[in-house]
């Protein structure tokens, strides 16, 4: 027999005033923040545990080339589409938990295939076709939280947002040690099953949880039948914001790339620096991901995210340039000091640019990863052979450079339009 699924209670604790209540504590007193926030950190902890492990199971276990291991994360650009089918519908329907739960079936299934592929096409037919699904779980998760807090308006709602973030950013910290552990100990199939299910487990947090459907943004945006959704027009501020996030992301694959193999061929590292090095930015980001949503406040969010993609400029000229430990630990402080900025704001300003579909906009950012993940790739791959290292990273920089100019442009129209 299946039991009805149980709708969220009003939440006393979150009609009383807000002015006192940290977002900690807010986070605690909903099942819906609570779940949410947990619910992330076991989506990250799985993909993260994978992400640095594919192209080694791919080459190993099933004998793909290196080239091909590396087109593999191409795949990735299949999850934008996916992102935006799935946030057209939960804002045409409004219930966000339901396809929250569809999604992280669906990734669990396509890393089990993954799991247990025999032929090396399977992957990347598995990742194309179903992975993109798996990964829209999260933006209906921001979605949902995002319906709860205009429900329930306080002034510590976006330190909420930034508590479920940081979730999402410890797993990131915890899955890649857990999963390269997980493969030493037992095997790449095995750490994959893992993935699978942790990404099915995302659900357990939530229960039977269901919330009541997203309140229309306005007039005619009820969701239900003949809901059209927002046309491009109105899409296209996020759509230019997103462009500048995928300028600014896509540092991240060139530096992991390549910033190991130059702290270890070029510098000659020790195992422990070279692991220092790179283990710091998360730190610095989990410590910034609170004091950005303050600053914010007092900045405005636009304006503090042309400060954070300076700082990218500056830690690409950093690795760049230095060559010591001193120069590359700088870098990282300073990538730490962009994403504790993007990290936290990215999706509520994305949500705020598209508020009549804040599930498609949930979408269309989170996804967006993927395509810098590509264009980084590509970017680096070119840049590595026709300059070399460390060289490489002004490649980066250039990106984020383009990054500030075009936020400076946006906060300036934000500001006229206030």
């Amino acid at each position: 027999m299946v039991l009805p699924e149980q709708v969220e209670p009003a939440d006393p604790a979150l009609d009383k005033p807000t002015a006192h209540a940290s977002a900690l504590r807010l986070t605690l007193a909903s099942p819906l923040y609570r779940g949410a926030t947990l619910a992330v950190f076991l989506s990250a902890l799985g993909f993260s545990a994978a992400a640095p492990q594919i192209a080694t199971f791919l080459v190993n276990d099933l004998h793909a080339s290196l080239t091909a291991a590396g087109l593999f994360y191409l795949t990735n650009l299949a999850a934008p589409v996916a992102g935006f089918l799935v946030g057209r519908r939960s804002d045409r329907t409004g219930r966000r938990l339901g396809l929250f739960r569809v999604c992280a079936a669906a990734g669990f299934v396509g890393w089990i295939g993954i799991a247990y592929s025999t032929e090396l096409w399977m992957p990347y037919v598995i990742s194309a076709v179903v992975g993109g699904f798996g990964g829209a779980a999260t933006s209906q998760l921001f979605a949902a939280v995002h319906d709860e807090l205009k429900a329930h308006p306080g002034p510590n709602n976006d330190g909420v947002v930034a508590v479920v973030r940081m979730a999402l950013t410890g797993g990131w910290v915890v899955g890649p040690v857990a999963g390269s552990f997980l493969a030493a100990q037992t095997s790449l199939r095995t750490m994959l099953v893992a993935t699978a299910v942790c990404t099915l487990a995302q659900i357990v947090p939530l229960g039977a949880l269901r919330t009541a459907p997203a309140a229309p943004a306005g007039p005619g945006d009820a969701p239900g039948a003949g809901h059209r959704g927002p046309g491009l027009r109105a899409m296209l501020p996020l759509l230019a914001f997103t462009g500048l996030y995928v300028l600014v992301y896509a540092g991240e694959p060139v530096k992991y790339a390549y910033l190991p193999l130059y702290m270890n061929d070029q510098l000659h590292f020790p195992a422990g620096l070279s692991g220092a090095v790179i283990g710091i930015q998360p730190l610095v980001e989990i410590v910034l991901m609170p004091v950005a949503v303050v600053v914010a406040r007092r900045t405005g969010m636009m304006e503090l995210m042309v400060l954070g993609a300076g700082f990218g400029v500056a830690a690409n000229v950093c690795f760049a340039v230095t060559g010591n430990a001193a120069g590359l630990f700088a870098g990282q402080i300073l990538m730490g000091g962009v994403w504790g900025v993007f990290a936290t704001l990215g999706i509520i300003v994305a949500q705020r640019l598209l508020p009549t579909a804040v599930a498609t906009a949930s979408a269309i950012f989170m996804s967006s990863t993927a395509l810098a993940s590509a264009l980084g790739g590509a970017a680096g791959g070119t840049g590595a052979a026709a300059i070399g290292l460390p060289r490489v990273f002004l490649i980066p920089a250039a990106l984020a450079l383009l990054a500030v100019a075009g936020l400076a442009v946006m906060a300036r129209s934000t500001d006229r339009h206030r």
